[in-house]
């Protein structure tokens, strides 16, 4: 009889121990709590304002060759024991991926084991059939437009006004420098003729030292001094006076270089 109660008893053991693994290791869709899903449910996921966060965790070449927009780089290789500091929620929906799908897994697996609790492993970039945008094409996007002025020697950097005066002008200085005559006008501007017209959005404007303003939708003017009239304001050289203008620029004709740079 104790002996028909030990083996009983040691069956139920074997069969609870069964069910504990079945419940740690659900198919392939569940290892060890971090979740495999295909890519796309992973681009459904993409588009909610969720707070989720996209990580690719390649080498930094295999990144900047290319990767999924908005994806942050944390290599396999530099996950170890502590936490990265780029995922500072535990809570919050990990999607990972990698080039074909191993990293991404033993990615999810180390963060799952650190505690973090919404993790997405979803294959490999080989196979993904979304977007995919280059590190530089992604730092293009990002970078702003700035309206670069040379005169004699001296570079001045203006901000770029927010209208579709200013943004024609980018797109035209994208294609290359160009350079302009330009000659005293009312003792407070410096004007020269644009070599194409520009859309115009002009309004009641009292100018300022540095503004550069778009008149007739040809003629382009650097402000040294006070005037009112109507313009379109196209961008303004911050923190310049009137006599750092009128050093730089000279009393008579002057050529004048325009073109565009991009800061970050």
């Amino acid at each position: 009889m104790k002996r028909r109660i030990i083996l009983l008893f040691a069956a139920l053991l074997l069969l609870l121990g069964c069910e504990a693994r079945e419940q740690i290791m659900d198919g392939d869709d569940m290892m060890n709590s971090f979740k495999r899903i295909d890519q796309e449910t992973a681009k459904a996921m993409m588009e909610r304002n969720d707070g989720h966060v996209i990580v690719d965790v390649r080498r930094q070449d295999e990144y900047d060759a290319g990767h999924i927009p908005g994806a942050i780089l944390i290599p396999n290789e530099s996950i170890e024991t502590e936490r990265p500091t780029a995922l500072s929620d535990l809570n919050q929906i990990i999607l990972i991926y990698c080039r074909s799908g191993n990293r991404s897994k033993q990615a999810a697996q180390k963060l799952f084991d650190m505690g973090y609790t919404n993790l997405y492993e979803f294959g490999g970039i080989n196979t993904w059939t979304g977007a995919i945008v280059t590190s530089e094409q992604e730092a293009a996007v990002q970078a702003t437009p700035v309206l670069a002025i040379e005169v004699n020697g001296k570079t001045f950097y203006a901000t770029l006004a927010d209208n579709s005066s200013a943004q024609a002008l980018t797109e035209k200085l994208s294609a290359g420098a160009i350079e302009i005559e330009m000659h005293d006008y009312g003792s407070f501007e410096k004007v020269g003729a644009l070599p194409w017209s520009l859309p115009t959005n002009d309004g009641d404007v009292t100018t300022e030292p540095g503004d550069v303003i778009l008149y007739q939708g040809n003629q382009i003017t650097v402000y040294y001094d006070r005037n009112t009239w109507d313009f379109t304001r196209l961008a303004k050289i911050e923190n310049v006076t009137r006599e750092d203008l009128i050093s730089a620029f000279g009393d008579g004709d002057a050529t004048v270089s325009f073109w565009i740079e991009w800061s970050e």
